[in-house]
């Protein structure tokens, strides 16, 4: 049985989101961003969770929404899902505004943390449930079942109940239950999030590949920032409901532009005031990732490269890697992590030591405060 899941674009005129009247179909243009957000603010009372925020995503693009707890990603995952009416601002879906329209009436779905199965029905009866709802015929149903079951390897496990699955099956049968109405959106909350780690990061492979294979848009929040860098196309990092950075992993990770980026995205030194004068000779703010920074050994240092003079406060053996926690000029605190081999920069290295750290400028990045 094919695994394929067709996704059928619907008809609209082409160009920039425009207001539609009520009761205006949701097929919008494929030139249009499949997900756009104007403006979009909402607040809780006295507490505004999202001031302002403006987002273009792709048709078939996997884009992760990554922050805190707190920061106001779910609440716009929400706004999109219409599950919460903006404060103010739009959102547009294919180029149609569909700030007003309830869930059902958006051609996304949702997969959530806790899964949401009914638990007296079957694995099939689960995926099945909104192909019902639809009143699709049943033969199309068992077809449309079949190939999502198949689509998430679960084939085979039509027949047993969601208590008879692992955490990572019921989230397969989540999973198969959002695609099997093929949504041109799928929205993802923090759904591997009850997962162990080995098991979330094998679901993290397997998601991809799903997203791929299906070719639809995916919207994935979380607040796992490895997560956010396996799995995205791009990714917009929120704090405080509002996007501190658009970008694609690398951009993200290799340029932060704030020190709130800089921290949460990875681990990053943030060397400012009399610290940054002393090391970098020059005002400013500025930010250096671990793992760019390596001890200089008795020679030269190569061209380039920016030394550092310190004492080592602690050494942390983490398995793969060893942290250096080095406390430098101006009372600022500078750590290394070190990859552990044969011949580690790290061997031998105690607390008390004088050490050189050298790292290239080119890893420097300066960065709002």
């Amino acid at each position: 049985m094919s695994s394929e899941i067709a996704i059928t674009p619907g008809s609209a005129p082409a160009g920039a989101p425009a207001r539609n009247p009520a009761g205006a179909s949701l097929a919008g243009s494929t030139e249009a961003p499949q997900i756009s957000l104007r403006g979009l603010r909402k607040t809780f009372g006295p507490v505004t969770a999202v001031d302002s925020v403006d987002l273009d995503v792709a048709d078939g693009e996997f884009f992760a929404m990554l922050g805190p707890s707190g920061s106001g990603k779910t609440t716009v995952l929400r706004m999109i899902a219409g599950f919460e009416q903006p404060t103010a601002g739009s959102v547009y879906l294919s180029g149609v505004d569909a700030t007003s329209f309830p869930p059902f009436r958006r051609d996304v779905n949702t997969v959530f943390q806790d899964y949401a199965l009914f638990p007296h029905m079957t694995v099939a009866q689960n995926v099945e449930y909104g192909l019902r709802v639809h009143r699709v015929g049943k033969a199309e149903r068992t077809t449309r079942v079949g190939e999502a079951l198949d689509m998430v390897r679960l084939g085979d496990l039509g027949s047993r109940k969601p208590n008879q699955l692992s955490g990572g099956q019921r989230q397969r049968v989540a999973l198969a239950r959002a695609l099997v109405n093929r949504p041109r959106v799928l929205l993802l909350d923090e759904p591997l999030g009850a997962l162990d780690l080995k098991l979330r990061e094998q679901m993290q492979l397997e998601l991809k590949a799903i997203q791929r294979e299906v070719g639809i848009t995916f919207v994935f929040v979380t607040h796992d920032q490895d997560e956010a860098l396996t799995l995205c196309d791009r990714l917009a990092v929120f704090n405080n409901g509002r996007i501190e950075q658009i970008g694609d992993a690398e951009e993200v990770y290799e340029h932060p532009l704030t020190k709130f980026v800089a921290g949460f995205v990875g681990s990053s030194n943030v060397i400012s005031g009399a610290a940054a004068r002393a090391i970098f000779g020059r005002d400013g703010s500025f930010a250096v990732r671990p793992e760019k920074i390596s001890i200089a050994g008795g020679g030269a240092t190569r061209a380039g490269s920016i030394t550092v003079r310190g004492t080592v406060d602690d050494v942390v053996y983490t398995g793969s890697t060893t942290r250096i926690v080095v406390a430098g000029p101006e009372s600022t605190t500078i750590i290394a992590t070190l990859l552990n081999s044969d011949a580690a920069d790290a061997d031998g290295v105690r607390r008390g030591d004088s050490v050189t750290l050298a790292w290239p400028e080119s890893a420097v990045r300066s960065i709002q405060i």
